[in-house]
């Protein structure tokens, strides 16, 4: 991975160039592939406000974002808010006021951003959604993001593939974890989940002995794997004293890798976990055999997606047309959505055929 300091270095250069005068590109861009109006310069300023570094995906797109960004002729203004709503909203106003003819937002709160969002709209700039939801606001033109229920559900089947093949026949004592709740993907994710694995804890082939089955049961605080570690600690000691767990729902790598340190510390025998995100860390844990799976969604793919719009809009070309459409309780989003892949032992190989620096981990 790049030094994020050089990157974040080159961000703030670019972010001193005088602003650049914002041409009309407000258009109707609501319904998706509609008029982006008429463009803006060829080497406008575009603003990434990306929620933190705390994980493997979001400090690749940071690098990513500025190189390609960069490569493709623009002035790329990419800032992380470290958690932390109030910082990204003061990030997004600075970006307004610096020109931007483009903000991509990967919110801390996808619901507390409106206000500069709206601002942002008002003044033409073309606002883009980034891996999360931008809810309770006019002031989004698109979001670009894999299917969220669509990565739900594949979590939840590969939790039931790796249970039958592990640990044989049914019934399977298991607990469920989901991610934050501020970020509007995670209870998605747990509701695909869920589809998948609700039949099976009614008909009684899965067990889940805590009895917490709810999201907000499940949901782990800032995606906090230290708080995933320490509710895994209290789930052994209050339900597994006497019994073996069998499996856990993971949303994340790094809540895996909590969970499966839990496990052992607390003597279980290895549980089938599955994850997300296809971190390093844990590819390599996949391959020596301690982490079932993780479900990838290459970042190289979302930010090019990403940048594909952005460069439709500068044209002044329609955006192309969204695979779906949601209500984030104002107005119906136009998505891009692109498809996740369960990556396990028997199939990394292939699924990084085309990534050396993964296919290194492997040695």
């Amino acid at each position: 991975m790049k030094n994020n300091k050089r990157i974040i270095a080159v961000a703030a250069a670019f972010a001193l160039a005088v602003p650049l005068a914002l041409t009309g590109c407000s258009g109707d861009r609501g319904s998706g592939g509609g008029d982006t109006g008429s463009g803006f310069p060829a080497d406008a300023t575009v603003g990434v406000a990306l929620p933190w570094l705390g994980t493997q995906n979001w400090a690749e797109a940071n690098d990513m974002f500025a190189e390609q960004l960069a490569e493709a002729g623009f002035k790329p203004l990419v800032q992380q808010a470290d958690n932390k709503v109030p910082q990204q909203q003061s990030q997004i106003e600075a970006m307004i006021e610096q020109g931007a003819s483009v903000i991509v937002v990967g919110p801390v709160d996808g619901s507390q951003l409106g206000t500069q969002l709206e601002k942002a709209k008002e003044k033409g700039i073309l606002i883009i959604g980034y891996d999360r939801l931008l809810e309770n606001t006019t002031g989004v033109d698109a979001v670009v993001q894999y299917g969220s229920i669509r990565t739900g559900e594949l979590q939840g089947q590969s939790l039931l593939e790796g249970l039958k093949e592990l640990k044989g026949d049914g019934p399977y004592n298991i607990e469920l974890f989901a991610g934050g709740p501020a970020d509007p993907n995670a209870p998605n994710f747990f509701t695909g989940a869920m589809s998948v694995l609700q039949p099976k804890i009614d008909d009684g082939t899965l067990v889940v002995v805590s009895g917490q089955t709810t999201f907000e049961q499940a949901a782990t605080l800032d995606w906090d794997n230290s708080k995933a570690q320490a509710r895994m600690d209290t789930l052994l000691s209050g339900f597994y004293s006497d019994k073996q767990i069998d499996g856990v729902l993971s949303p994340n790598d790094g809540i895996a890798r909590a969970i499966l340190t839990a496990c052992a510390q607390a003597g279980q025998d290895q549980p089938v976990v599955d994850g997300l995100d296809a971190e390093n860390e844990s590819i390599v844990s996949i391959w020596e055999g301690h982490q079932y799976s993780t479900t990838a969604k290459p970042t190289d793919k979302l930010v090019a997606k990403t940048i594909e719009l952005i460069q439709a809009a500068q044209k002044g070309e329609a955006l192309p047309e969204p695979t779906s459409s949601t209500n984030n309780g104002k107005i119906d989003v136009p998505l891009y959505e692109l498809d996740p892949v369960i990556v396990t032992k028997a199939n990394i190989k292939e699924v990084f055929a085309d990534d050396p620096s993964r296919l290194e981990l492997l040695k």
